[in-house]
């Protein structure tokens, strides 16, 4: 039989790793206030894939903004896409003058079609520089689903982070969410307890190897604190949603009516990125 304290020290440990967000990590920007543009290829991305980190960033000091490629059309339903766009973001907290979508003819919805980076990054531009954007969020070089127009994303950033450089003008750094091995990708909500526990180990050996051999308390706390920030700023960004913030993706995602076919339910229940995000920085020679 189990003790009562046991099952109390067992709940209470799954209290802390499911219902805390975590945010370890930082996207770096000269700014005390980064603004920050989530780029994705069609609506229900911001949902589907990027819910835990919009959801971070809003208890921050960042200014998000949010641009879509394209308007869904793939199966003519564009018009009532770019209407369930709007309403998501409204659920997920950015402001109507900071949300927009592109209507190119060669950046439509297409499953089998990748897209000319040369045309995003035309397509992209004036929205990076007219709003003074640092910092690009997007898919990276997987897709994260291997869908084509996903996969385009990050090339059409570097051509015009390459363009603005020739230019001589500030470019944005460019942060991509990793993709996660298939095995990985539909764990539900065993992700957010592995990433907090994984985290949570880390911070624990940090705090033991910082104690070890030390004599002075107080310096020894001095140390740990040094360090703890030192590893802080060094850690690429990881966002893990609690269970308000993946019960407030899924009402983003509810907002997309057209989209929520049978599958899409599955994907919602157990899908590693309504619970966890994991960022890079793409390092741009």
């Amino acid at each position: 039989m189990l003790r009562p304290t046991f099952i109390i020290i067992v709940l209470s440990l799954l209290t802390i790793l499911l219902y805390s967000p975590l945010n370890a990590g930082i996207f770096h920007s000269d700014s005390a206030q980064p603004r920050i543009l989530l780029l994705t290829a069609h609506p229900d991305d911001e949902c589907l894939f990027f819910g835990p980190t919009l959801l971070s960033l809003e208890k921050t000091d960042a200014m998000i903004f949010a641009l879509s490629l394209s308007t869904g059309n793939a199966d003519g339903l564009g018009a009532v896409r770019i209407e369930e766009f709007h309403k998501s973001y409204e659920t997920l907290g950015v402001p109507a003058e900071r949300r927009w979508i592109v209507d190119h003819p060669g950046l439509q919805d297409n499953i089998t079609e990748k897209w000319n980076p040369r045309i995003i990054s035309q397509e992209l531009m004036p929205y990076i520089t007219s709003n003074d954007i640092a910092i690009v969020l997007t898919f990276d070089y997987a897709g994260i689903s291997s869908h084509p127009n996903h996969i385009s994303l990050p090339y059409g950033v570097a051509h015009l982070i390459q363009t603005l450089y020739a230019l001589d003008k500030p470019t944005p750094r460019l942060y991509t969410l990793t993709t996660v091995p298939i095995f990985a990708k539909y764990t539900s909500i065993l992700a957010p307890l592995v990433t907090k526990f994984d985290f949570l180990v880390a911070q624990a050996l940090t705090w033991l190897r910082v104690f070890a051999g030390k004599e002075n308390i107080m310096d020894s706390a001095i140390s740990l604190a040094n360090q703890a920030t030192t590893l802080n700023a060094r850690t690429s960004p990881v966002f893990v949603s609690g269970i308000s913030e993946y019960f407030r993706a899924l009402q983003a995602m509810r907002k997309h009516e057209s989209q929520l076919l049978w599958f899409r339910w599955l994907y919602v229940t157990f899908s590693h990125y309504m619970w966890v995000n994991e960022w890079l920085e793409v390092q741009m020679q």
